[in-house]
């Protein structure tokens, strides 16, 4: 039986950037779409779902961040990964990605041998299954089996990312873990990662658990060691 190769949307308006990373990824066994302006991204996505993301920043039409904001927020595609690939890798623009939902930022020039890695690694981290089961604590419900989190009764979308990172504290309340040790939990596969990423999606899963973000109940920082997930009653 013959396996579906998965599907990488590239928003890349350089045509020789997006031959160069369209034959690597071909080559690495994937399928790849390509694009060159922005308005047609999200109704392809819709229509026939990609497995990742890879997105320029700076695109005629809109940008990648927009693209990225986009996707987040259509439900139908929102937990499909998403990767810049892009000239603007200040610390400014890689913050800016992540807090829009980004999994990873691959900065130009790049090594196409570097960037099939870290394809492979997000993907990696998608596709490994969680040990089925409900968490309920407080108003929270975390479906692992499902990736479904419910806040005070209704679905709230989230990355697989943010799922991961959530459902892993929450599997072991009270404990306090170092940036490093959820790099290494979450991300695991990847060393692109930096523990700076770890507090910007800290933050975004904040604002969808808790009540008031910055008194947060659920996910603490623990000042000088890291963060602890306190399960309620």
């Amino acid at each position: 039986m013959k396996t579906m190769k998965p599907l990488i949307f590239v928003v890349e308006d350089e045509a020789d950037i997006a031959r160069l990373v369209k034959h690597h990824l071909e080559a690495a066994g994937f399928n790849v779409t390509t694009f060159a302006t922005a308005p047609q991204v999200i109704p392809e996505a819709e229509r026939e779902r990609p497995a990742l993301f890879l997105l320029d920043i700076m695109i005629p039409g809109g940008d990648g961040f927009e693209i990225c904001r986009r996707i987040r927020q259509n439900q139908a595609i929102a937990m499909t990964p998403v990767i810049f690939l892009t000239a603007k890798t200040s610390e400014s623009d890689r913050v800016l990605g992540l807090e829009l939902g980004a999994d990873d930022y691959v900065g130009k020039p790049f090594s196409p041998r570097e960037l099939v890695a870290r394809v492979k690694a997000v993907l990696r981290r998608f596709e490994r299954p969680l040990a089925p089961e409900v968490i309920t604590t407080g108003d929270i419900e975390i479906d692992s089996g499902a990736m479904i989190l419910k806040v005070r009764g209704k679905q709230v979308a989230t990355t697989a990312t943010e799922f991961r990172l959530l459902e892993y504290m929450a599997r072991h309340p009270g404990r306090v873990f170092t940036r490093d040790q959820l790099l290494d939990a979450v991300w695991r596969d990847t060393a692109y990662v930096t523990p700076r990423s770890v507090d910007v999606y800290v933050r975004r899963i904040r604002e969808k658990i808790e009540k008031d973000a910055e008194e947060p109940q659920y996910l603490r920082t623990v000042r000088g060691a890291g963060y602890r997930f306190e399960a309620m009653k």
